[in-house]
Parts: C-alpha cells; structure tokens; sequence
C-alpha cells in the first residue's frame, strides 16, 4: 500500500520526466499538465480543501514571481542592454583575449563567472549569463546549457551568499557553520569532477580534454580548496564566493601563461568587427560596469555588511496568502533581494554606457517578450511544489523512502534532496521540504544530523541539474525554448552518476563523521 501511495505521491513528477525525456514536450506544455495531476491528487486522496489548495497554489505564485522571476528577468536584461550597447562585444573580446579555445573560455565563463553569479545572486543567474554570454560567442546551445547546468550543481549549497545551507540549519535546528563545513566536504568531489565534465561537454568527447586537463584540474582545485577553508572558518555566506573569485584570478592567469596555443578543432573564431586599437582600461571597466556593480551591490546589501542589509530588509510587505494549517505569512522583500540589486545595477551600469531611456525601455520590454515563456513555466513548478508539500505529498514520498531504505537511508538521502529541488528549482525550497525531516531521521538511525542534512543540500545542488525550471532558464538563456526536452536528455545521466556518487560519500561518511 506504501508503494502506491508514494507512486501516487510521485507521479507528477514522473510525468515530468516522461513528458520532458520521452515525450519531447516543451516545458510549456508539460508543466501545467503535471500541475494538473497534483491537484486532483491533492484534493481527492489527501482530502486538501479547495481553499487550501488555492491559496497554497497563489502562494507558489508570489514565490516565482517575486523573487525568483525578478532575478532572471534583470540579469536578461542586464546582457541585452550590455548587448544593446555594444558593450558585449567588448567583454566577449576581452575573454577572447584570455584564450580563443571554447574549452578555457568554458571554464572561465560557466565555471569561475557562473559560480560567482551564483554565489552573489543565485535564483538562476548563474545559468542564464554565462549562457547567453557563451551562445554570443558562438558556442552551440544545447551544449552549452548543458555545461552550465552541470557547472551548477556544486555552487548552488551556497548560493545567494549562503541562504540554502543556512536556511536547512536554521530548519534542522543545528549550526550553520558546522552544516557548511560538511557540505563543501561532500561537495569537493563534485567540484573537482565538474570541469572535467564540462570539457567534454563542450568537446562532445573525453578526447577534448587532450590538452587542457591540466587547466581543468586547476579550475576545480582552486575552486574547492578556498571554498572548504571558508566554509570551516567563515561560515556559509562566503565560501562559493571566495572559491570562485580565486578560480577566475588563478585559471586566467594559468592559461594565459601556459596555454596559449589554441587547437584548430576548439578555436572560437571572432564574430564581431575587429578593433583598430586595443581594448584601454577605461573601455574595459566601462564595458564590464553592470557586473561590477551587481558585484558591489550584492556584497554590500548582504548579511556581511548587517547596517545595509538591515535597513533595505526592512522595506517589505507581509502578506497571508495559504489559509491552511501552519500557514505563515508569505514576505515580499522589496529592495534586498537579487533581482531589484542586479536590475538596479543593470540600470546605472547602462546609464555609465550610453543608454538613454527610451533604449533601457525597448530592452526591458523585448526581454520581457523573450521571457514570457520561461516565467510561466516557473510559476506553473512553484505553484505545484507549494500543493504537493502543503497537502503532504512530499512527505509521502520521503516517509515511504524512509521505511523502504531503513538504516541504507542515508544512500537515498542526496536523492531525497534533488526530488526537493527538481519539483521547486530552489536548494533553498528543498532545504525547506526537507531539513527538519532529514535531521530527523539521521537521530532516529543513530547518526550524526550535520552529516546528513549537508548530504540532502548536496543532493538539491545535483537535482538543479534536471530541474524544469532550471532548464527552462538555460533554454530561454540559449534560444532553446521549445527543446528543454534535448537539454534534459543529456543532463539527466549527469545528474544520476552525481546522485549515485553523493549517496555513497553520505552512507560511508556517515560511519566516520
């Protein structure tokens, strides 16, 4: 009877899986269907009132809109106005003067810049500007979101200066810094291999790391080390962005000094006019202001700097949005959040540039055109994670797994975390579904809860990878929109080894942790 409960429990999302792998939907179709299943099944087998499941419902709503689709919709727009500009060209020829090897412009752009993004802003930002950076350029698109999305899947713990790994510790009752600590142990591994990944990615095929395996071991290695000190010695906020601010300086540095030539098969050929003088600092610090200032805003608007952080959190509105039992007020944070800073950035930024607002204007308002589709979709996933765990469907799924798995739990537990993450597209919202539940049952087995509830983090950094929305980010980011399907089908045998990894480190480290 477990069984059929948590196939029913499940079954929206393998809808998905099957829609979005087999099926070939687009997003756009599959996601309302899938939302359609939890709903009926919502009401009718676990009796969720109608009111209930509408305000849970309208509750994902403001959730994706505010602030996760604020997020992608500013950095969006942030490079089509640096496009709108001319300023891309200038920043794509600065990176082209790094390298012209689409294999070190990868890991330089997805990976050192996207974790960055993602340690400063989160909500998809990391995905969807290197991205769009990168298809500027001239890479292939499929293959490129497919590099991001694997790029992301160990930065994401950390995201948004730390709030995933806090929030599940805060959740679980336990001490952030000892939650970050053993994520970005578990996380090494992952952060070590994903270069690696990346480059055959992008090669399609082990040979392409002829050549410049060295340097992708140097990307991950000067990823993972500044990141496990910070994280044993500063806590959650810092570690991806000190790990990945070290891995841009060292990578750039390594590779223009020992890697030079470029293999014909691998070259990125210019697509722009070429300049008659050399890029000065002034043009290049002009050119790259939106991303400094998105730098600077973040940084100084975070918890790292409390008097700012303190005074812009208190522009909000509170609002009871769920009806149901437990029901807490859903918070619209105004001004400290991602999406105002990085729009706000991409304003000022432009501004410095040359555009005037009629041109800021008729970029937002095309932006808003390319993104429509993208935003539905995200709306449509929230809305459905916000039924299935209010009517206590994904508490079905992870009880059943429980029972199933009894003291080999901790195998399951990363896989329990990326369901988290691949209904909601957030390790935060996974971190939510999930913390109290895992702290729990690392006591129940006798094991250390830290351990634990770090490996579910890790496994809601793995589950980005095949997430809906997260796809539907790195597709609309690419000119995909439409073939989320080809994305998913070559993300999701990443995302299986990494869980089969992660579930090993969490069951043997658990004997020693």
């Amino acid at each position: 009877m477990n069984i059929i409960i948590f196939l029913m429990a499940l079954s929206p999302i393998l809808w998905l899986m099957v829609a979005l792998s087999l099926l070939k939907l687009p997003a756009l179709k599959a996601c309302p269907i899938a939302l359609v299943i939890a709903i009926v099944l919502a009401m009718s087998y676990w009796k969720m009132p109608l009111l209930e499941c509408i305000t849970g419902g309208l509750e994902g709503v403001a959730l994706a809109l505010w602030p996760i689709s604020i997020v992608i919709i500013a950095a969006i727009f942030t490079y089509n106005l640096c496009i709108a500009t001319g300023s891309m060209d200038c920043i794509k020829e600065i990176l082209a003067g790094v390298s012209r090897d689409k294999r070190i412009l990868l890991l330089i752009i997805g990976w050192c810049f996207g974790g960055f993004m993602e340690g400063m802003a989160g909500f998809g930002t990391a995905i969807a500007i290197p991205a769009s950076m990168l298809c500027g350029m001239g890479f292939p698109p499929v293959a490129v979101t497919v590099a991001c999305l694997v790029a992301n899947a160990s930065p994401t713990a950390f995201g948004s200066v730390g709030i995933p790994t806090v929030t599940v510790a805060q959740i679980a009752g336990l001490k952030s810094g000892e939650v970050a600590f053993a994520t970005a142990l578990q996380l090494t591994p992952f952060i070590l291999i994903a270069p690696f990944v990346m480059v055959c990615i992008i090669g399609s095929s082990v040979k392409a790391l002829k050549g410049v395996w060295p340097l992708a071991l140097v990307a991950g290695v000067s990823f993972a080390a500044p990141e496990l000190i910070a994280a044993a010695f500063l806590g959650a906020e810092l570690p991806v962005i000190i790990g990945s601010i070290c891995s841009l300086i060292i990578t750039i540095g390594v590779s223009k000094k020992w890697f030079k030539d470029t293999d014909p098969k691998y070259r990125i050929e210019s697509n722009g006019p070429e300049r008659e003088h050399k890029i000065t600092a002034k043009e290049a610090t002009k050119a790259w202001m939106p991303f400094i200032l998105i730098f600077i805003f973040l940084l100084l608007t975070s918890k790292m700097v409390p008097s700012i952080n303190h005074l812009l959190s208190a522009v909000k509105t509170s609002v009871n949005i769920y009806t149901g039992e437990g029901a807490k007020p859903y918070t619209f944070v105004w001004l400290a959040t991602p999406g105002f800073l990085i729009g706000a950035a991409a304003v000022i930024g432009g501004k410095i540039q040359g555009a005037d607002a009629k041109l800021m204007g008729k970029v937002f308002v095309s932006t808003l055109k390319q993104m429509w589709k993208t935003i539905l979709t995200i709306v449509t996933i929230m809305t459905m994670s916000k039924i299935m765990g209010y009517s206590g469907m994904i508490a079905a799924i992870a009880g059943t797994m429980l029972s199933l798995t009894g003291s080999f739990y901790p195998l399951t537990a990363p896989l329990v975390g990326a369901l988290g993450a691949f209904v909601t597209g957030s390790g935060t919202s996974s971190s939510v579904l999930f913390g109290s539940l895992q702290a729990q049952t690392a006591v129940n087995l006798g094991i250390n809860p830290v351990w634990l509830v770090s490996s579910s983090t890790v496994g809601a950094t793995i589950g980005k990878i095949i997430s809906p929305q997260s796809i539907a980010i790195g597709a609309a980011a690419a000119g995909l929109l439409g073939s989320e399907s080809k994305v998913l089908n070559k993300t999701v045998k990443y995302s299986a080894v990494f869980i089969i990894i992660a579930g090993c480190i969490a069951y043997f480290g658990s004997w020693f942790y």
